[in-house]
C-alpha cells in the first residue's frame, strides 16, 4: 500500500492517523469522564495524567493530518453516486471535527494553565478546582459536540457500509475494496 492516497483509497499514512486520532479519541473520553466523576482528589490527578498526554497526541496527529492534506496528500475522491447533499455533509463534518478537535485541545490547555493546575500535574502539589475556569467550560461543550460529530461520522460510515453497501470503509483501511 502507497503511503500517499489513491483516488479510491486512502494512503497508508492517512489510515494510520486516523485510526491512531480514534483509539486516543476513545482513551480520552474514557479518561475525562472518570476524571470528571471523580470525588477523589488523587484519583482524579492521576486520570488527568492519563488524559493529558492523550489529548497532547490527538492535537499533534490533528495538526499533522492537515499538513498532510495541505502540503502531501489528496483524498480519495467521493462515490460517484453519492448524493451532492451527503458530500457536503461529509465535509462539513470533516472540518467541524478538525475545528473541535483544535477548540478541546486548546481549551484544554488552558484550562491547566489558567488554573495553576501545572504543577499538580508535573509534581506532587494539590490539584486546584478546574471548573473555576472558563476555558474548563468550553471544554466540556466542545467534547459533547465532538461526542455528537463522532457519531455523525460513525453512523455515516455505517450507513455506507451496511446500508449502501458501497465498501467504502474498505477506503479506510477496513475489509476489502
Amino acid at each position: 500500500m502507497s503511503a500517499t492516497s489513491s483516488s479510491t483509497r486512502y494512503g497508508s499514512v492517512a489510515i494510520a492517523i486516523h485510526w491512531l486520532t480514534a483509539l486516543m479519541i476513545v482513551a480520552l473520553f474514557a479518561t475525562g469522564l472518570l476524571a470528571a466523576a471523580q470525588v477523589d482528589p488523587a484519583a482524579k490527578l492521576v486520570l488527568l495524567r492519563a488524559h493529558i498526554p492523550f489529548g497532547a497526541g490527538v492535537l499533534l496527529l490533528t495538526l499533522l493530518r492537515i499538513v498532510w492534506w495541505l502540503a502531501i496528500d489528496r483524498r480519495p475522491a467521493p462515490p460517484a453516486d453519492q448524493p451532492g447533499w451527503q458530500k457536503l455533509v461529509a465535509k462539513a463534518v470533516h472540518i467541524a471535527l478538525y475545528a473541535v478537535v483544535l477548540v478541546t485541545a486548546s481549551s484544554g490547555i488552558a484550562t491547566i494553565i489558567l488554573s495553576g493546575a501545572l504543577p499538580a500535574i508535573i509534581g506532587s502539589a494539590t490539584l486546584p478546582n478546574l471548573e473555576t475556569v472558563l476555558p474548563r467550560a468550553v471544554h466540556g461543550i466542545a467534547s459533547r459536540l465532538m461526542l455528537g460529530l463522532l457519531a455523525l461520522h460513525i453512523g455515516a460510515a455505517l450507513y455506507h457500509q451496511f446500508i449502501r453497501r458501497d465498501r467504502l470503509l474498505a477506503r479506510m483501511g477496513v475489509g476489502v475494496a
